[in-house]
């Protein structure tokens, strides 16, 4: 029995046993299995008593820590020779600016006009991980405390097995030079690539303050979205986050009351949000529990949400500057350019749900995109998840922060505001 007839058999057992939504097992046609555990399945199938699978995940980072694949890797890491590490995928590097000084000096490493050439943080470590998020209650179990310092070790070493390559950024503006006819402020850019652009000059005044953005900012990216994709039938924004490294005012998350906080630091990690589970838990979890919702409330039955998603249906982020975008810039990477390559699945464990994203080794080929100079009424728009997968449109794009080589000394760090939503067709 193949992996994905174990997947679907589990899949039908605990629809029979457990009240617990189980996504299909999808895959875009043409596209190798994840690297995951349980053979791509979700966490949802092994539900216990309301659990959504969480005891389980628990169990299985242990069993990942305890193998001891994770250490080998930061071993080889931490005791290669100064220098340059060949790896399969190419050569990398421990330290940033060692990376910039190998890009300057290579005569094969250009980048076009518009564009910047500089090192990208990607992970060197092929087999699923777990994150567990700070909320969970095992941090707070005395009776889970050996447990909990296992975990916490390593999600410090998380970052240990990570590495520098070089890539070459483009300009998005100019993605109609590279794919001619192709306007960046297009649907059909979103359906080929995986990203696209769009203008708002948005009426909210103060990102920091939550109820705010949750009365001016999502009507006005629900009406964007509408707008860009006209077979649209509805948009949700349900959730932000807002980035200031400099901010000096509270930063205090607090979920019940829909405040995301105010992020510190910035995901320097290529990564997606979403995969081909969690694009589908996720939009169930909002339709009929409104779980960790931020926007309009959602009531949806069973059926109803069956047949909201029987159609297609897309989750897209989008990030807005609060001011010219000088340094930490988002970047994005195009689906044509990584469509054949397995993603790596993060786990990250909450007390009610087990969440899925996505990493992703180096290729020298994947194609990047920046915004040089974003300016406040530039909307980067990503895709996170695509419902269909006949192969026709992008699934997703991946991406992360960068830093800015090109930035003069003193260069303000990125303020903006990354919302989250699903877009009904």
């Amino acid at each position: 029995m193949n992996q994905i007839d174990v997947a679907d058999k589990v899949t039908a057992e605990t629809k029979r046993a457990s009240p617990a939504y189980v996504p299909p097992l999808q895959r875009t046609e043409g596209q190798p299995p994840p690297i995951a555990a349980n053979g791509g399945l979700s966490y949802m199938a092994f539900d216990q008593d309301g659990d959504a699978g969480t005891a389980k995940a628990i169990g299985d980072a242990l069993a990942e820590i305890a193998d001891g694949e994770g250490q080998r890797v930061i071993d080889m890491i931490d005791q290669a020779p100064p220098g340059p590490i060949k790896t399969q995928w190419g050569l990398a590097f421990r330290d940033y600016d060692e990376c910039v000084a190998y890009i300057r000096s290579s005569n094969s490493i250009k980048a076009p006009a518009g564009g910047v050439a500089l090192p990208l943080p990607y992970t060197v470590y092929e087999r699923p991980t777990y994150s567990v998020v700070p909320s969970n209650a095992i941090w707070r179990d005395p009776a889970r405390a050996d447990a909990a310092a296992i975990l916490r070790q390593n999600e410090q070493d998380n970052r240990r097995r990570n590495l520098f390559f070089p890539q070459v950024l483009r300009d998005a503006r100019r993605i109609g030079e590279y794919y001619p006819g192709l306007s960046p402020n297009s649907p059909e850019c979103m359906d080929r690539l995986g990203l696209s652009l769009a203008h708002l000059e948005s009426r909210c005044t103060n990102i920091y303050d939550p109820a705010e953005v949750e009365r001016v900012f999502y009507p006005e990216i629900e009406k964007l979205l509408l707008e860009f994709f006209p077979d649209a039938t509805d948009a949700l924004v349900y959730n932000q986050d807002v980035f200031d490294k400099d901010y000096a005012g509270d930063r205090t998350e607090d979920q019940d009351a829909k405040n995301p906080g105010v992020n510190a630091n910035y995901a320097m990690l290529v990564h997606n949000d979403l995969n081909d589970n969690s694009g589908r838990v996720r939009c169930r979890e909002l339709l009929t529990r409104n779980l960790r919702n931020f926007g309009r409330t959602q009531t949806c039955t069973e059926e109803e949400a069956d047949a909201k998603m029987s159609r297609r249906f897309m989750s897209i982020n989008l990030a807005k500057p609060i001011e010219t975008i000088e340094q930490f810039p988002f970047v994005l990477c195009a689906w044509p350019s990584f469509a054949d390559q397995p993603y790596i699945n993060n786990y990250r464990i909450y007390d009610d749900r087990v969440g899925e994203t996505t990493r992703f080794t180096y290729r020298p080929n994947h194609e990047w995109y920046w915004i040089p100079q974003q300016q406040p009424n530039e909307v980067s728009m990503l895709k996170c998840y695509d419902s269909l997968t006949d192969g026709s449109v992008s699934r997703w794009s991946f991406h992360t922060a960068c830093i800015d080589p090109t930035a003069p000394a003193g260069a303000r760090c990125r303020k903006n505001v990354v919302v989250r939503s699903f877009v009904f067709f």
